[in-house]
């Protein structure tokens, strides 16, 4: 007959399968399968261990992978895995490969007191530490005490033996088999640690040595960036000069100031002219990107009569809109405060950038219409026209810098790509937001918010993008 025990550990194993390691083991009377039942449920604490390890990893890796910083990190490693290690502190060094050193980067103890702390620094060649990179392997001290009498002359020991550490494991953190630091856990207690420990702090050190990566390489980009906008706007301003004398050359010549010229003569010049005066478009756009950029622009409020300074910008639009044919019509609310706290000049910087894009994109025979409302909180500011349109991904890309859409001016004008991305930011600085709405065929309306009282006094910005 089969003892029905039998069934309730194969009952038991399913479970536990399953992840319901506290499920009860039936017990027995000494033969063998009371001991596999006792074998049964050592193997499920220690399941439910590693389980519990696992997910602490796994929290770690989600931690780094959200873009949390390493401070955050670290704090977190120090509270959620003292269910599986002995520590009573934890170190965290880096190494600076320039002036060869460690230097201590965070650390949490429970002494009342920290010995070593942030900004400790000691040279890395012919240390300890510099045999345990060599290895590549974590280096375990059970007597701190002890070992601070072999070695005098280890200051770091020394503080840590100060705060009350008995004993010590070393990782060393490596990224694609580069040293990049330490992690440092140590205990209150002589022989804390055994090998058994070392699977777990190196896959923590694994786990650390990755934001560490992530860290620098982030810190680059960011210098690298830093170093393009300041080449983008050194490189412009020194080339606005000498455009702008090509133009005025090009125009005085034009105006005949030196002699008539013949027609040929007069038609290279306007080609000229126009190729200048693009390219002084672009040296602004790219000066004012590189500023924005850098966070140096400033902004200048003073009131604004809002339906009066929207007619004086559509103003300078007519002329063109004639031209090509477009009827440029308006659309302001009575509701318009007559002194609204804004910069101008930034401000007609947007309203210029939307509505000669819509006179740009715009066939004959169409209407570009320029709206204003308000409500308590915020205006509202629109371009609409009836041009080609644009897709959701055409979308999407516009406001960075040199998004473009796949419709062609109507006129064949050229154009930075530079235009949108400095107009959003430019709101974006005032408290507001910009938008685009178009479908394919159906025309675009772009749209700009900008906070009542948003702006009081003259203040500088950041980019936040």
């Amino acid at each position: 007959m089969t003892d029905p025990r039998i069934s309730d550990l194969a009952r038991a194993a399913r479970e536990m399968s399953r992840g319901h390691f506290d499920t009860p083991v039936p017990g027995g009377d000494g033969d063998d399968i009371s001991r596999l039942a006792a074998a049964l449920r050592s193997l499920g604490r220690a399941l439910e261990k590693r389980f519990a390890e696992i997910q602490a990893l796994a929290e770690v890796t989600e931690k780094i992978n959200s873009g949390y910083l390493l401070d955050e990190v670290l704090e977190h490693v120090y509270q959620s895995f003292r269910p599986f290690l002995p520590y009573d502190r934890i170190g965290f060094s880096l190494i600076d490969p320039e002036r060869g050193e460690v230097r201590a980067r965070w650390a949490r103890s429970e002494a009342s007191e920290i010995h070593l702390g942030t900004g400790f620094t000691a040279a890395l060649k012919g240390s300890s530490l510099e045999t345990v990179l060599a290895r590549k392997q974590p280096r375990i001290i059970n007597d701190l005490e002890l070992y601070l009498r072999e070695h005098p002359a280890s200051d770091s020991t020394r503080r840590i033996v100060a705060e009350g550490m008995r004993s010590n494991l070393t990782c060393p953190l490596l990224v694609m088999g580069k040293p990049v630091g330490f992690m440092f856990f140590s205990s209150m207690r002589r022989d804390a640690y055994r090998d058994a420990h070392i699977a777990m702090f190196k896959e923590i050190a694994g786990q650390l040595s990755l934001i560490v990566e992530k860290s620098r390489l982030y810190q680059r980009l960011l210098e690298l960036d830093r170093l393009k906008n300041r080449f983008l706007g050194m490189a412009a301003h020194d080339l606005r000069g000498p455009i702008g004398r090509v133009l005025m050359a090009a125009e005085t010549l034009l105006d005949g100031i030196h002699g008539p010229l013949t027609s040929r003569q007069a038609e290279v010049l306007k080609e000229l002219a126009s190729g200048a005066d693009g390219m002084r478009i672009l040296v602004d756009d790219l000066l004012d990107v590189s500023a924005i950029e850098a966070g140096v622009v400033t902004l200048r409020p003073r009131p604004v009569d809002l339906a009066a300074f929207l007619r004086l910008c559509l103003g300078g639009h007519r002329l063109a809109a004639q031209k090509r044919g477009i009827s440029l019509e308006e659309d302001l609310s009575a509701a318009l405060p007559a002194s609204l706290s804004l910069d101008p000049d930034r401000l007609r910087q947007v309203i210029d950038n939307l509505v000669g894009n819509a006179l740009k994109f715009s066939p004959s025979g169409t209407r570009v219409t320029v709206s204003a409302s308000a409500d308590p909180e915020a205006i509202t500011v629109s371009v609409a026209d009836q041009g080609p349109g644009l897709s959701a991904p055409e979308i999407s890309g516009l406001f960075e810098p040199f998004g473009r859409g796949r419709a062609k001016p109507a006129g064949g004008e050229k154009s930075t790509g530079l235009g949108l991305a400095i107009a959003k930011r430019l709101v974006e600085a005032q408290g507001g937001r910009l938008w685009a709405e178009s479908e394919p065929g159906r025309g675009s309306t772009f749209r700009f918010t900008v906070p009542l009282g948003q702006i009081g006094a003259e203040s500088r910005f950041k980019n936040q993008s």
